[in-house]
């Protein structure tokens, strides 16, 4: 099991990503539109950068719906590889057989 606080940031991460989410595409169409004047651009890069750091997609980890895990963790599935055995051991996903010999 992960630290509370650690699978906590990351949800706090995921609401200020989808809260600050169509700001931050406004602005980065901005920065990136060469039709305009560099002086806008350059003020959208500005305003882009005051937008707090965890509002960014890109800080959002992929964790464990379960255990909270980081590493091994399906995207498909949101869950790790461990969870994913014990589930699958107890038949409590469907179709997904665990091999044995």
């Amino acid at each position: 099991m992960a630290k509370k606080s650690s699978v906590e940031k990351n949800n706090r991460r995921r609401r200020m990503s989808a809260q600050y989410g169509e700001r931050r595409t406004k602005l980065r169409a901005i920065a990136r539109d060469e039709s305009l004047s560099l002086e806008e651009r350059f003020q959208a890069q500005l305003k882009l950068a005051e937008l707090p750091r965890n509002s960014s997609p890109t800080r959002i980890r992929n964790r464990c719906e379960i255990t909270g895990r980081p590493r091994a963790v399906y995207r498909k599935l949101k869950m790790s590889r461990l969870a994913l055995r014990e589930l699958g051991s107890q038949g409590m996903i469907p179709g997904l057989v665990k091999s044995s010999w």
